[in-house]
């Protein structure tokens, strides 16, 4: 008695027959890129939500500094509290919500905004320790564990860019 036990095989392309899962991680993906785009924009721009107008980047104001100020009482607050109002800590954090939100929104480069995302989420975690509700477990945790979720069941390959034959070639763009 032979005791493999045959698994259907997912087939690779765009022909590739989707799963009621495929859409769910495609959901999940939409909506955490729309996060990181939208906290983008508005620290862009100031539309008054979580930044005015006043303190805007292209206003001068930097995206950082409210943030990280709050930190100094944490117990990582001194480190956090002194990159606040950098330039360079502002264009590294800019230029990573706004890569991490486009890659998940396209569907197209998920596995590097996984992880760049993941690594903003947990340093934001880390600079809120401790926290005020929970011994460890937060948003920042559970958005990171999505983001590995969303680059482990490749789900730029469903309403997304990742099933175009160059992302199918390049592992990077996956």
């Amino acid at each position: 008695m032979d005791a493999t036990v045959s698994r259907p095989v997912r087939e690779t392309g765009a022909a590739q027959a989707r799963r009621p899962v495929d859409y769910v991680w495609a959901v999940a993906r939409i909506s955490i890129g729309w996060v990181f785009l939208w906290a983008f924009l508005d620290k862009t721009f100031g539309w008054g939500f979580a930044t005015p107008a006043d303190r805007a980047w292209i206003s001068g104001g930097s995206p950082t500094t409210g943030f990280l100020k709050g930190t100094g009482e944490n117990a990582l607050g001194g480190l956090f509290s002194g990159l606040a109002g950098q330039a360079w800590v502002d264009w590294l954090f800019m230029a990573g919500l706004l890569g991490v939100g486009l890659a998940l929104v396209l569907g197209v480069g998920t596995r590097i905004a996984a992880g760049a995302g993941t690594a903003m989420l947990v340093l934001m975690w880390a600079a809120e320790l401790p926290l005020a509700n929970n011994p460890f477990m937060d948003d920042h945790i559970i958005y990171s564990i999505v983001l590995v979720g969303l680059a482990l069941a490749e789900a730029g390959r469903t309403w997304g860019l990742g099933n175009l034959p160059i992302v199918r070639r390049t592992a990077w763009l996956k």
